[in-house]
C-alpha cells in the first residue's frame, strides 16, 4: 500500500464526493481516481479493498466534521446557559451545512453499513465515541440538561439535519434557525 498521506487525503476526499453525489453504488476505485484527477489505478494502490476504502473514508468524514479546538474554546466563552446550547446547535448546523458533501457521504455510509457488518461495527464505534465525547463535553462544561436531555437533544438535532439535507422543503416556511430554537427550548430546561 502506498504511503503518501497527502495523496490518501485527496483520495478519501474524492471518495466523499463520490458518495455524496453518486451514492455507495457509485463508489469504485475508478470513480475515486477520476474525481481526484489522478491516474487510473491510484486508489487501488492506497486501499486494499472497497471495504478498506469505505472505512478510511468514514474516518476522513469524521475528521472533517470535528471542529477545531480553538473554535470550540471561542464558542464556549459565554457562561453555560440554554442560550449557549442554542448557539452551539446553530453552530453545528452551520458546520454541517458548510460541509454538506461530507454530511451526505456520512448518510450514504450509514446506509451501506446496514449491509456490511464490518463497516457497521467501525462506524458504530466511531459515532458512539463522538457521542460520548460530546456528552462529556456537555457535562464537563456544565451546560444545562442532564444525560437524558442531552440524548434527546442529540437525536432531535440528528433528525433536523437529516430532514434539512434530504428533504429541505419538508417543513416549508419553517426556518432552520426556528427549528433549532424550538428543539433546544423544548428539551433543555429553562434556568
Amino acid at each position: 500500500m502506498a504511503k503518501n498521506p497527502e495523496r490518501r487525503v485527496t483520495l478519501t476526499d474524492a471518495a466523499i464526493d463520490v458518495l455524496a453525489h453518486e451514492g455507495a453504488r457509485g463508489l469504485t476505485f475508478r470513480a475515486v481516481d477520476a474525481r481526484a484527477g489522478v491516474p487510473v489505478g491510484t486508489a487501488s494502490n492506497y486501499f486494499s479493498s472497497r471495504d478498506d476504502l469505505l472505512m478510511q473514508t468514514g474516518a476522513r468524514i469524521n475528521s472533517r466534521m470535528t471542529p477545531d479546538p480553538a473554535q470550540v474554546e471561542r464558542a464556549m466563552l459565554p457562561a453555560p446557559s440554554r442560550e449557549l446550547v442554542t448557539e452551539l446547535m446553530h453552530w453545528l448546523i452551520r458546520r454541517m451545512t458548510d460541509d454538506r458533501t461530507g454530511y451526505l457521504a456520512m448518510l450514504e455510509l450509514r446506509l451501506e453499513a446496514t449491509r456490511r457488518p464490518e463497516l457497521r461495527t467501525q462506524l458504530t464505534r466511531t459515532v458512539r465515541a463522538g457521542y460520548e465525547e460530546s456528552l462529556s463535553f456537555h457535562r464537563d462544561r456544565d451546560l444545562p440538561g442532564d444525560h437524558d436531555a442531552f440524548l434527546v437533544l442529540y437525536l432531535a438535532m440528528t433528525g433536523v439535519l437529516l430532514e434539512h439535507f434530504t428533504l429541505p422543503d419538508m417543513f416549508g416556511d419553517t426556518g432552520l434557525d426556528r427549528l433549532v430554537e424550538a428543539v433546544v427550548t423544548r428539551i433543555i430546561p429553562a434556568p
